[in-house]
């Protein structure tokens, strides 16, 4: 399917065309005749000849030439009918508004989408919709949008794909502009990761934003992330489903499936993809992408202000979100102390005084000033905006703003007020002029700056971007689990690297003597568990025996556990008693992975213990796991510090836990297609150079 006929469509038909208004057909027009292409638009409707005093056609087939796309505003009843008469016309894309199509979760709804899927796949005919609003190409001045917009330049750099067309309109009633605008509803054939890659691809769209319900073909979602990840441009995705609510509320919006939230959101930050919380944090990072020259060369911040006040609320702001201001250079230090009065001092963020809001040249001076400095990446300006400014110091900064930007080699800029506002568009279009955005108030500005710095500071040499994800319409690991016993999932795990102890495996009709010598073999002391595939936790049936340091402890140590669980498991079927060495104590760390049905392995990892049992303090990224992904992972974790010696520890081997969950990530991707679970719990860590030892080990597969 072509998405070029589509959304760049050179004629247009609109079927259902109408001159009344709160009609898809009457605003459609309304919002053609306001900035579209009405010269290459066909109006069909079989009540009328003429609309606006233009001809209207009382069919398609009547249209004197071929058309590219049809926009479709009648009742679901019609829609098949009218796509065969558009692909008799040569049409291949086609926007349809209606509803009552899977979004209802009924059987005839899910029919109903299911055969307009099949006619569009036979047609081959890329469809937006159904239950959409239609899109807006603002390059080529294409407009399939039926909610009424206002009439204002539009025309940007943000391409956006929305399974929610009241957000696409919230979002036009801000200052955002776009490349494109797309209210795709259900996504029956073409996916919302259809539009993304499009948009990655597209040369007039700078950013990519999306408003996500659900993921339809994981294999295409993160061809396009990688694609986008090595281009360097930017995607941001506000995903919903993070809780049961929201997951809930989607399905029945969309008919789209949330999918594993935690995987997802290991997913975005793999390929570098800006995952906000809200339809504010979007709008806030995607301006700031699309309004920006060029990203500043270092996460680094300095803050100007005309007040005390407004430095220190920035600083607090800053500091909850990992902003760093950094201490300015002795040179840059000396330079704004001898502007500043004897009462102020060079610091950041910059307290200037009122007394530079009065010359533009002076706070021109000031501000190259402070962009000259090595320590700064990014300038910012914390003064409120408002809708009618009377005072004339943001008068003076603009025009101080623009005489920097004149000179060049200007870093990037942006402007932070303290106080939510609507904000002068004359003045906010002065500074989008010189590539300096205007972002919300502190608590959304600094989260902004936070996304920024990240997207700044990816790498995507560093990443294993090549995920071995399921294709359209399936899933990974599916099938009956089945568990492993620990002796085979240590050997399987072993054979890629995972250290593992040494172990032997005593049937049960061997006795406690032939135990005995086993254990004596290994060195005492030694560690004696039951081996069944049925008996996952050994220790709730008495199958663990811990510290055995001698051959009559192992004797009686074989039939006692032999014992307790015929008693507590008679279903299970015993292959005997596993001994294996005691491993010294070292620091617990727990590995693991689950196999995502979209997204495929997902590897885990965190310090064991109440870490992960009480504080949740785990590391998720998608398997491959690269060396340095890895060693991001641990540097993540809130127990770091400890791996790393702290309060006069020893430094602990990272490298052989590196190795470990490397290992896992290997296994896990070779085996993506049988293996549902994995989890080594504890690996434990000892000093540098000492390495790593996996004591217990499980592999759960699918049949």
């Amino acid at each position: 399917m072509d998405l070029n006929k589509l959304l760049k469509p050179r004629k247009m038909a609109v079927v259902g065309a109408s001159e009344k208004p709160s009609t898809m057909g009457g605003d459609l027009l309304h919002n053609i005749k306001l900035w579209g292409r009405m010269e290459d638009v066909y109006m069909v409707n079989p009540k009328y000849d003429t609309i606006f005093g233009e001809k209207c056609y009382h069919s398609i087939s009547d249209i004197p030439e071929d058309i590219d796309t049809v926009v479709i505003c009648t009742s679901k009843k019609a829609v098949p009918g009218l796509l065969r008469e558009a692909a008799s016309k040569g049409c291949k894309g086609a926007v349809v508004y209606a509803s009552g199509y899977g979004e209802t979760r009924d059987e005839e709804g899910k029919r109903a989408q299911a055969e307009l899927t099949a006619l569009c796949h036979e047609l081959d005919m890329a469809l937006m919709g159904p239950n959409c609003g239609g899109f807006n190409n603002y390059i080529d001045r294409v407009c399939s949008f039926a909610f009424i917009i206002e009439d204002r330049n539009f025309r940007g750099n943000i391409g956006f794909v929305s399974q929610s067309g009241q957000l696409c309109q919230s979002l036009m009633e801000n200052t955002t502009r776009f490349s494109y605008m797309m209210s795709v509803g259900n996504c029956s054939t073409v996916y919302v990761e259809d539009y993304m890659d499009f948009l990655v691809d597209d040369p007039d769209t700078k950013v990519v934003a999306a408003y996500v319900e659900g993921i339809k073909d994981p294999s295409k979602f993160i061809s396009t992330l990688q694609k986008a990840a090595r281009k360097r441009k930017p995607v941001v995705i506000l995903k919903v489903g993070a809780s049961e609510k929201a997951s809930a509320l989607a399905s029945s919006h969309t008919g789209s499936m949330a999918g594993a939230d935690k995987a997802f959101d290991a997913i975005a930050k793999k390929f570098g993809v800006i995952r906000v919380k809200d339809l504010e944090e979007l709008h806030a990072i995607s301006t700031v992408l699309s309004t920006l020259p060029e990203l500043p060369a270092k996460p680094t911040f300095s803050a100007m202000a005309f007040s005390g006040g407004e430095g220190v609320v920035c600083a607090d702001s800053a500091f909850y979100n990992g902003i760093n201001f950094p201490d300015f250079e002795s040179e840059t230090r000396d330079a704004l102390q001898a502007m500043l009065p004897y009462y102020a001092t060079a610091n950041n963020p910059l307290d200037m005084t009122f007394t530079m809001s009065y010359d533009s040249d002076v706070f021109a001076k000031a501000l190259r000033t402070v962009m000259d400095d090595p320590n700064i990446g990014m300038c910012l300006l914390c003064f409120t905006i408002l809708q009618k400014n009377i005072a004339p110091d943001v008068l003076t900064m603009i025009e101080g703003i623009e005489k920097v930007a004149r000179q060049g080699k200007a870093k990037p800029m942006a402007f932070v007020p303290l106080m939510e506002n609507t904000r002068e568009r004359a003045l906010a279009e002065r500074l989008a002029a010189v590539g300096v955005p205007i972002l919300p108030p502190t608590h959304y500005a600094f989260s902004t700056l936070r996304h920024l710095a990240d997207f700044i500071q990816y790498n995507a040499d560093e990443k294993d971007l090549d995920l071995p994800v399921a294709t359209k319409g399936q899933t990974v690991g599916a099938g009956t689990p089945v568990a492993l016993t620990e002796r085979v999932s240590k050997e399987k795990l072993g054979k890629y690297g995972m250290p593992v102890t040494r172990e032997v495996l005593v049937p049960c009709e061997a006795g406690g003597a032939k135990a005995a010598a086993a254990a004596e073999s290994l060195g005492f002391p030694v560690v004696m568990k039951i081996e069944s595939e049925q008996i996952m936790h050994k220790s709730d049936v008495g199958g663990v025996v811990l510290n055995v340091r001698d051959s009559g402890e192992a004797a009686a140590a074989f039939d006692r556990i032999l014992e307790n669980v015929r008693i507590n498991a008679p279903e299970a079927c015993l292959n005997g008693v596993l001994i294996q060495e005691m491993a010294p104590a070292g620091l617990e760390i727990i590995i693991g992975v689950n196999n995502d049905p979209q997204f495929g392995p997902v590897v885990l990892c965190g310090l064991g213990g109440i870490f992960v049992e009480i504080f949740k303090d785990i590391a998720l990224c998608p398997a491959p796991v690269s060396r340095s992904e890895a060693m991001n992972m641990l540097k993540s974790l809130k127990g770091y510090p400890l791996l790393k010696g702290a309060r006069g520890g020893k430094k602990l081997d990272m490298e052989a836990v590196v190795t470990a969950i490397m290992s896992v990530s290997r296994y896990a991707t070779e085996h993506m297609d049988k293996v549902s679970q994995i989890d080594i719990n504890p690996l434990l860590v000892y000093p540098e150079g000492q390495g790593a030892k996996a004591v217990d080990a499980l592999i759960i597969n699918k049949t």
